[in-house]
């Protein structure tokens, strides 16, 4: 994993063994995505539709989809829906491009946040799921999160 220069955007560049509809279903079928990230998720895969996860207890990301282009790009908007969250619903934007690499696929990714600080923070939520990604979307298990069972680290 490339790990780029931190500013106001989480930017990340992965190679997965894995094809780009492998990965793409990791990200837009609910039951995929909690085997990498989250408890549970729910979804209305259309532009306008909601994006919903519990990430972890007590902690639920938020937003609706902007741009759904399968296998290759995914956008949707994205914020905590905690009181008083200084990213609420909706405030962020994620997007995936997924770019085929023969039997490998290169998942190229952008989070824009409203400060420094919450990108740093959330580069470190991203990375963490990113290593899990990688192994369920190459046929691995990733096992619990560690995150669910236990405080944040």
């Amino acid at each position: 994993m490339d790990v780029m220069t931190e500013s106001k955007s989480v930017d990340r560049e992965i190679e997965i063994a894995a094809r780009p509809e492998t990965i793409w279903r990791m990200l837009v079928d609910p039951k995929q995505v909690v085997r990498w990230m989250g408890q549970v998720a729910n979804f209305d895969l259309r532009p306008g539709g909601q994006y919903r996860v519990e990430v972890i207890p007590g902690h639920v990301a938020s937003g609706k989809f902007v741009e759904i282009d399968p296998p290759r790009r995914l956008v949707y908007t994205w914020g905590w829906e905690e009181e008083g969250s200084r990213v609420p619903p909706g405030t962020t934007t994620v997007v995936f491009e997924l770019l085929p690499r023969g039997k490998t696929t290169l998942l190229r990714f952008k989070h824009e946040l409203p400060n420094v600080e919450a990108a740093s923070s959330h580069a470190h939520g991203w990375d963490h799921y990113f290593e899990r990604l990688a192994i369920v979307a190459s046929g691995g298990d990733a096992g619990v999160d560690p995150w669910i069972a236990g405080p944040m680290k």
